[in-house]
């Protein structure tokens, strides 16, 4: 006997066999067992979804010696015939090849004539958006009134290219993507009928891959079992896509963890070697943060039992977390703007390095600190500054916030004292703008000593004090004041007021003057008083000027 393919030989034969699509079949199996059927319905959705193997189930539903019934017996003639695709009374019509009037006509001409066996005559018009327009006019007056024992079933990827004289003439159900979840379920159940081993990763890998097609991961299954020869093993399944394992991103991560450009330019090499798709290792390391994440912020996650993810977990903060994830997902963005694949790569990793906490913004060679000190920022001016898609430097916490005056490695030199008689006014100089004229928008201006400039932040805006931050506001004020200048922030209470305050408290003077004008307005009180019209507040602006 021929070998059947997976795809084939697993294709569901009842509605209780399908995956993912629930809602559709609860609509249709009520359908069919309240005897409210209508006569055209159109099945859209992405590829290998089970668009066709629903509408042969619904096929079978309505010819089943049995029936009609949401549940056909799958043992009569009608049935078996059905789903081996013997049924005479089922037309199924590829109409990517079949776009012409005339293959139109002949269906029109052929729906006249009552059923050979079943009690049903089903048109299953697959990829219908294929049509030309002179066969959707010539099949308009049939789908609308077709002849009591004609059913049409229209499938389609694509709904938007269906005139609107088709669409309204269907009951339309849009199938879903299958989450990974559901094509892996499916998978393991497979495997454990067909008495294959496998092993958790190697299905995980294939169900990314299949992208939501439960048809194109059963065939992605099929030639893993054949590359694997007849076992499903994950260094054969990424060898086969030509994908990266887990151990090795893990790996990675590792490396930048413990802040080790040594050994991490060494496992690239390594992994440089399988030629993989650079954009899927980049995926791949975005989604153990992710899991990394869960399980430093969530009590119960699914990789409970993973000892080396627990261990990552405790390692790295989670800000840092973040950072990294930011940044790899932006590099995956703008890798087809690389020079090379591996040369995105590369610099995304780089960048993790040069921004990690105390990294200085220089790669280091060989460290292998598992915890770099989170107060230690050198100066980073030989550093250009970070692209906007970069996120912002990592906060510093409040602990490390008392020792910030030697931040700024300025001249020591004694220097006649810092005098600033405006802090507002030195920072409509400075023009500062970004997350640096945040920092400064945000602090209170609290004294001077020397050329030392004493700052104030309140703990809701601590997230703005980083090193890189605090060095680029030192930098643009000695700039304007033409001298060295060092920041020392300090946390302030929650009372003072920051420029931003003094803005906010102005922008509310401001509006509510705006609405005291206009409910003072002879106009406005009329509108109130003879139609019993009321202001909203929040439709109020003043004025600029």
């Amino acid at each position: 006997m021929s070998y059947q393919v997976l795809a084939r030989k697993w294709r569901p034969r009842q509605f209780s066999e399908l995956v993912g699509q629930e809602h559709v079949v609860r609509a249709l199996s009520h359908a069919l067992d309240g005897g409210r059927i209508h006569h055209a319905f159109l099945f859209t959705g992405t590829r290998g979804v089970g668009k066709t193997t629903i509408a042969r189930i619904f096929a079978k539903s309505l010819n089943c010696e049995k029936g009609p019934t949401s549940r056909p017996c799958g043992v009569c003639s009608i049935c078996t015939e059905i789903d081996s695709g013997r049924f005479v009374d089922l037309l199924e019509i590829d109409a990517a090849s079949n776009t012409g009037i005339d293959n139109v006509r002949d269906l029109i001409d052929n729906a006249q004539y009552t059923p050979a066996r079943g009690r049903h005559k089903v048109y299953l018009i697959d990829e219908v958006h294929m049509l030309s327009k002179a066969a959707f006019n010539a099949l308009l007056k049939t789908l609308e009134e077709p002849p009591a024992h004609v059913k049409f079933l229209l499938a389609t990827t694509d709904p938007q290219k269906l005139p609107i004289t088709v669409l309204s003439r269907c009951i339309k159900f849009n199938l879903k993507r299958l989450t990974g979840e559901q094509i892996v379920g499916q998978m393991r159940h497979i495997l454990a009928a067909e008495a294959i081993p496998f092993d958790d990763e190697a299905i995980e890998v294939l169900s990314r891959a299949a992208d939501g097609s439960l048809r194109d991961g059963l065939s992605l299954l099929d030639q893993a079992i054949a590359h694997g020869g007849g076992s499903l093993v994950a260094a054969d399944v990424h060898s086969m896509l030509g994908t990266v394992e887990r151990a090795r991103v893990r790996i990675l991560l590792e490396a930048l963890v413990a802040n080790d450009s040594s050994r991490l330019f060494d496992e690239i090499e390594r992994i440089a070697e399988f030629a993989p798709d650079f954009a899927q290792v980049l995926d791949e390391l975005a989604g153990l943060l992710h899991r990394i994440q869960l399980r430093q912020l969530l009590a119960n996650t699914a990789d409970q039992d993973d000892a080396g993810l627990a261990g990552l977990a405790a390692r790295i903060d989670p800000r840092e977390v973040q950072l990294y994830y930011q940044i790899a997902i932006t590099a995956r963005r703008d890798l087809p703007l690389a020079p090379t694949p591996r040369v995105g790569f590369e610099m995304a990793l780089l960048r993790m390095l040069a921004f990690a906490p105390g990294s200085g913004g220089s790669v280091p060679t060989g460290r292998t600190n598992a915890s770099p000190p989170v107060a230690a920022a050198p100066a980073r001016s030989a550093m250009p500054t970070p692209p906007a898609a970069t996120p912002p430097p990592r906060a510093v916490p409040p602990a490390a916030m008392s020792a910030r005056d030697d931040r700024i490695a300025e001249p020591s030199a004694p220097i006649g004292p810092l005098v600033v008689d405006s802090w507002q006014a030195l920072l409509d100089r400075a023009e500062l703008g970004g997350p640096v004229g945040q920092l400064a928008l945000h602090s209170v201006l609290l004294g001077t000593e020397g050329n030392l400039l004493r700052l104030g932040v309140k703990s809701a805006h601590e997230h703005f004090v980083a090193p890189a931050l605090i060095e680029q506001l030192g930098k643009r004020l000695g700039e304007v004041l033409d001298r060295p200048v060092r920041i020392k922030i300090e946390r302030v209470a929650n009372g003072a007021e920051s420029p931003a305050d003094a803005r906010a408290r102005a922008s509310a003077s401001r509006q509510q003057d705006a609405h005291a004008g206009l409910q003072a307005d002879p106009a406005v009180q009329s509108l109130i008083e003879t139609f019993g019209a009321r202001l909203i507040s929040d439709s109020v602006r003043p004025l600029e000027n």
